[in-house]
């Protein structure tokens, strides 16, 4: 499982959170000058994505891939605060890269990303959740925000 659990941190959030934006920079790069204030979300970002992650593969059995997800809700962690950090914590890196390259572009594809994961949570994976863990999922609802508000 460990390996399945590799690919989808490549697949998944590593294409969005890192390859898009490389790839980004390096077309429309003017100057490399770095904004060290990025870097706090940045860092941040890719932390709080780790330890989802974590989270995931050690207490709920699964990966983050929609192929391989958790058999067991995860509660712990960051997901007492949020019931989604791992999407949170992919816009702060997303955040983060715009601000370190003053990079309007990727704050704009921030912007995009962070409105595709509210409408997948809204419309996909929450009525999922809701038929696979039933009332458990719906305390822990009532309990825990979507995001942090």
């Amino acid at each position: 499982m460990f390996f399945r659990a590799l690919i989808a941190f490549v697949a998944l959030p590593g294409v969005v959170a890192i390859l898009v934006p490389m790839v980004w920079l390096w077309a429309t790069a003017r100057t490399m000058l770095v904004h060290p204030l990025g870097l706090v979300p940045l860092t941040v970002g890719f932390a709080a994505l780790l330890w989802c992650v974590c989270e995931f593969y050690v207490i709920g059995k699964g990966t983050l891939a929609p192929w391989a997800p958790p058999t067991r809700l995860v509660e712990t962690g960051p997901y007492r605060y949020s019931r989604n950090p791992m999407y949170i914590a992919v816009t702060l890196i997303l955040l983060g890269w715009a601000a370190t390259f003053g990079s309007p572009g990727l704050l704009i594809y921030a912007f995009v990303v962070a409105v595709a994961f509210h409408l997948r949570v809204v419309f996909g994976e929450e009525p999922w959740l809701s038929r696979m863990h039933g009332i458990q999922w719906e305390q822990y609802k009532s309990r825990v925000p979507r995001w942090l508000w």
